[in-house]
């Protein structure tokens, strides 16, 4: 596997942008800055991540997210602390 991240990114199955080999990595994103911890989705191209909202649920169970604009930078953890 390469150590480049694909421009979209989610972590939910029932997506098109679901990549299992890229996310048994530990994947990290800094947005705007930032560390986030609980980004469901994510797209370098168009500057946008999703993130949880608090403990709410749809009717389908999963979890309601919030679409927050701004620079995303998403990195393997692992690649970091060699």
């Amino acid at each position: 596997m390469t150590d480049t991240l694909p421009d979209r990114l989610s972590v939910n199955p029932d997506s098109p942008f679901y990549n299992e080999a890229v996310l048994t990595r530990d994947v990290g994103i800094r947005f705007e800055g930032k560390e986030k911890t609980n980004v469901e989705e994510y797209c370098v191209s168009e500057g946008w991540v999703r993130v949880a909202a608090g403990n709410a649920k749809d009717r389908k169970g999963n979890p309601l997210t919030i679409k927050l604009k701004g620079l995303v930078e998403p990195y393997f953890r692992d690649a970091e602390k060699a």
